[in-house]
């Protein structure tokens, strides 16, 4: 059985919901996506019983900051393990060429040289160009370029329990890429906030989509299973049932709007 572990569903800006990164469990083995944007990341591992040394695949789909920044804070665990010969396993990095440099600037100057060379001993970085294909954890995963109008982003598709699954990142799905995800079992896209807070959020400007917007793509593509994450946070506990209400007008397959922490079964 394969599971999505959601550590964090909140968008850049939110302070009650970590930021959106996820694991995909397979085979007994974790895929970490993204690494939100603190030291929190730490602790929903933990929270989530996943012993950070058992990550062996990270994926970062952007260089944004809710994204790209609790990378450094695993650096500092992973650099400590390395410096003690802990690590036996190469950990792999799967990310674009923009975030690549990113990563190689922010650790030049918040890092000593010291921790960088050991983690520059231990981790391979595999700079994805579009539609390169890697197997993970006994699973073939293709990442994709999702021609994002704002900064240089992949996502990705896979088949978990003979499921066809896609991740999206976290802009509206570009209308190039309809044809790509007509059918899909599962896909995970952004849904900034409810259309009727459009107004007050600017997903649109922002390049992102309201529940209404997604919903309506989605169920164009007869998508069977669509999971929205990426929100804002200012309904509290109200936040899964506003979401999924909106989105069930416009779609016609099984909505999954998940909590910080929640598990996905991918069936």
């Amino acid at each position: 059985m394969s599971k999505i572990i959601m550590l964090g569903t909140g968008n850049g800006g939110t302070l009650d919901l970590y930021n959106t990164c996820f694991v995909v469990e397979n085979n007994n083995q974790n895929f970490l996506v993204d690494t939100g944007g603190s030291i929190e990341i730490i602790r929903r591992l933990k929270q989530s019983n996943i012993d950070y040394k058992t990550i062996k695949h990270i994926f970062i789909s952007h260089s944004h900051t809710d994204h790209i920044l609790g990378l450094f804070w695993l650096f500092k665990k992973i650099s400590r393990d390395a410096m003690h010969g802990l690590i036996k396993d190469k950990i792999n990095i799967y990310c674009n060429d923009v975030v690549f440099e990113a990563i190689k600037v922010v650790s030049k100057q918040i890092l000593p040289d010291k921790l960088m060379d050991a983690i520059y001993s231990v981790v391979d970085f595999k700079v994805l160009q579009d539609n390169d294909k890697y197997m993970i954890n006994g699973v073939e995963y293709t990442f994709f370029d999702i021609h994002a109008k704002g900064t240089k982003q992949f996502g990705f598709t896979c088949v978990l329990n003979n499921k066809r699954f896609a991740f999206m990142g976290d802009e509206t799905l570009n209308p190039n890429l309809y044809d790509k995800f007509i059918g899909y079992d599962y896909a995970m896209h952004e849904a900034f906030c409810l259309e009727a807070e459009e107004n007050i959020f600017h997903a649109y400007e922002k390049h992102h989509s309201s529940t209404k917007s997604v919903s309506e793509t989605m169920n164009k593509l007869k998508i069977k299973n669509l999971i929205l994450y990426h929100t804002e946070d200012s309904h509290g506990d109200n936040r899964k049932s506003l979401y999924t209400n909106e989105a069930q007008k416009y779609f016609k397959g099984k909505i999954i709007v998940p909590n910080d922490l929640e598990i996905i079964e991918i069936e």
